[in-house]
């Protein structure tokens, strides 16, 4: 069996040492050679790489690689890994592929349907122009398509393993669908983040193909081998908001950096969590403010404690709502609610991430009752 992980990437990096991932330089067509194998040769759609992203390798792949036995996709920071967060290594692939039809990222849950947060962060008429292409095309993929569009998962990364057969029918079928959408789509005057809409929409379309064929998927855990360096700018900027107790501020920084790059919430690109958490400390200490005339913040200004500060509060609410209230004694949840000085507003607002306002009600009495 031989198994061959392309490692997606538009700069040099540090490669793994194991020799089953092999870097591809994606849009090579448009950029500098950086010593890689390159998108832009034999059969390729390299040119199209400011609207396909890493699908442009995908493409290569799948036209012009016929030695290996299976096939797939990472990223150059973005690696299937153990659950310990080990990157996978060629043993460890043929293992699991000895059992499994494809390795696929794990499912992402969402707050929302699939469509509504394409629509609040791109042009929803894209991805709906997509789903006709695929009720006129393939007709039995458009209904699990609709069905999946409103429910709240989605594959996130375009990364998989499989067979080469496999893998190839895969692409036959997405690249099939998105020569046809591109009839309808026209990406040309969107930024430079938006116009990637092919490679964003494939992400989905992974798991709509793959609920359609039934396939018996391994569903693997995604490490990071760093932080997005604009994430890492993203939340400096928070740190000095949150200094300068200018909370007014850090809300409207981090609305435009959303608005920018709407993908910077996602787990692939936050990959502390910090960046939500610090929309939840954003979130309470206005609550708070507008209630009690002071917040958290005036307490708490450096960013590690506050984050660490709204860990332990979101640890606390978790088991509360799980119903393991035997993880806590009473006198240590009286202890940390007073010495922490935890609010009511931030008892509920916090418990709105889990659950619904009711259930938020209801684990924030549950709380203070058992103290």
């Amino acid at each position: 069996m031989s198994v061959t992980v392309f490692t997606m990437t538009h700069k040099k990096f540090p490669t793994p040492g194991d020799p089953v991932y092999v870097p591809l330089q994606v849009g090579r067509a448009a950029h500098q050679d950086l010593g890689y194998i390159g998108d832009d040769t034999g059969v390729n759609i390299s040119e199209k790489n400011c609207y396909y992203g890493e699908l442009t390798g995908v493409y290569w792949v799948w036209k012009n690689i016929k030695t290996s036995d299976y096939v797939g996709i990472c990223h150059y920071r973005r690696y299937f890994c153990t659950e310990e967060g080990r990157i996978l290594t060629g043993a460890e692939y043929e293992r699991i592929l000895s059992e499994y039809d494809i390795i696929t990222s794990k499912r992402l849950k969402l707050n929302y349907t699939y469509y509504e947060g394409y629509a609040s962060d791109y042009n929803i008429r894209d991805l709906e122009a997509v789903g006709e292409v695929l009720q006129e095309m393939y007709p039995e993929y458009y209904q699990m398509f609709e069905r999946l569009v409103h429910d709240k998962g989605t594959y996130f990364g375009n990364m998989m393993v499989c067979t080469k057969a496999l893998y190839d029918e895969y692409c036959q079928w997405l690249f099939s669908v998105f020569e046809k959408a591109e009839e309808q789509i026209d990406a040309s005057g969107y930024d430079d983040y938006h116009k990637r809409v092919y490679g964003f929409i494939s992400e989905f379309l992974l798991y709509v193909w793959v609920q359609v064929r039934e396939l018996k998927v391994y569903e693997c855990k995604v490490g990071m081998t760093d932080e997005k360096r604009e994430t890492a700018e993203i939340k400096e900027h928070l740190a000095d908001f949150f200094v300068r107790k200018d909370i007014t501020g850090a809300k409207e920084y981090i609305l435009a950096c959303l608005k920018k790059r709407p993908d910077v919430l996602m787990e692939a690109s936050d990959i502390t969590g910090e960046l939500k958490l610090s929309m939840q400390v954003i979130a309470v200490c206005e609550l708070e403010k507008e209630a009690y005339g002071s917040s958290t913040i005036d307490r708490i200004q450096e960013f590690g404690t506050l984050m660490e500060h709204f860990r332990k509060l979101n640890d606390l609410i978790i088991a509360f709502q799980n119903g393991e209230t035997d993880t806590f004694s009473a006198p240590e949840v009286e202890f940390y609610l007073q010495n922490a000085g935890i609010t009511d507003i931030a008892l509920e607002a916090s418990a709105r991430l889990f659950c619904t306002l009711q259930e938020a009600r209801e684990v924030v009495q549950t709380i203070r009752n058992y103290v």
